[in-house]
């Protein structure tokens, strides 16, 4: 197995005030992880230093054995979903999505037409993201995190706002990405959903639990 993701030593800290203290992980390539952990626990934050958003203070992450800060501050083919996601509100979320996918050419318009009705949106509604419901918003987050075939998706929270029909769709989704052998982490405060759809889960510890381990 191929290691995805790694921490090693990693320490966070916002305003003076420390959030991770020496954090190690590793996490295998194709392999489903659910992050569990009360409110301010860090899981948020920890998704953004895995995606480049944030650096840590000590310790460094590697995605795919490349050191994120030396020959790159982004990694390639991360999607992420973390707090609400920043569309142009004045197009709709085809346009949105084409877009977003121009950057880096890799999918034509047919692939984003299929992405949007996988997850239950029809890429012919001309509504403008700023008329879209918050599961609709929440749908076209999770949309642009896994078009483009990332083989690193982490999704926070993703079945916030969204209604039974959906919340199944998302469920096939993450199946077809196990299928695809990417490697998806997850957040999500309904257990049953871990508990169905991952392979591993993690409690992220509170800054004190993890100095006192």
């Amino acid at each position: 197995m191929n290691t995805a993701i790694k921490l090693a030593g990693v320490s966070k800290a916002f305003r003076g005030v420390p959030l991770f203290s020496d954090v190690n992980l590793e996490i295998e390539q194709g392999t489903i992880v659910g992050f569990r952990g009360a409110n301010g626990s860090g899981k948020s934050v920890l998704f953004k230093l895995i995606a480049g958003l944030y650096a840590p203070d000590a310790g460094h992450i590697s995605i795919r054995g490349e050191k994120l800060g030396e020959k790159m501050d982004f990694p390639d083919r991360v999607g992420i979903l973390v707090d609400s996601p920043g569309f142009i509100e004045v197009f709709s979320g085809f346009e949105n999505l084409r877009m977003l996918a121009e950057i880096q050419g890799r999918i034509d318009q047919a692939a984003i037409r299929n992405a949007m009705k996988e997850l239950g949106l029809d890429p012919e509604n001309k509504k403008r993201v700023k008329n879209y419901s918050l599961g609709m918003k929440q749908k076209l987050g999770i949309i642009q995190a896994t078009m483009e075939g990332q083989d690193i998706v982490l999704l926070d929270e993703p079945f916030n706002a969204l209604d039974t029909a959906s919340n199944q769709a998302l469920y096939g989704l993450i199946k077809r990405l196990r299928r695809d052998k990417a490697t998806v982490l997850l957040t999500s405060h309904n257990p049953s959903d871990l508990a169905a759809l991952c392979d591993l889960q993690y409690t992220v510890p509170t800054f004190e639990e993890w100095t006192s381990a």
